[in-house]
């Protein structure tokens, strides 16, 4: 399973990186491609939308994605936190494996190496 991940200000970036996870591919433009399994990990933007270069990669590659990770800032967005997430989840019918507080927890961490595995 890859492990496809989109990064504005690190904090996605950094849970990425202590995954240690072999298999992945950040989203850059939206205009990359994937032709296997993937679990999504994004970041929200702004007040709780889906970051546009995401959901430029999710019109050509969508059908392959096999669950979400969320990261969000509660103290900047109290009132939309993860609704960027929600509208992935609820458009692509894909489970939501963990919704972090921007880099989140250690239990955070194991909870997303188990869904990987």
């Amino acid at each position: 399973m890859k492990l496809v991940y989109a990064s504005r200000t690190g904090n996605v970036q950094s849970v990425v990186d202590q995954l240690n996870y072999a298999n992945t591919l950040k989203i850059e433009t939206g205009k990359e491609t994937v032709n296997e399994d993937y679990i999504l990990f994004t970041y929200n933007d702004g007040n709780g939308i889906v970051p546009p270069t995401v959901e430029e990669f999710l019109k050509n590659n969508g059908s392959h994605m096999k669950g979400l990770i969320s990261s969000g800032n509660p103290e900047r967005h109290p009132t939309t936190y993860h609704f960027g997430a929600d509208i992935i989840v609820k458009e692509y019918n894909v489970p939501v494996i963990a919704k972090l507080d921007r880099k989140g927890t250690p239990e955070d961490l194991e909870t997303i190496k188990k869904a990987l595995k």
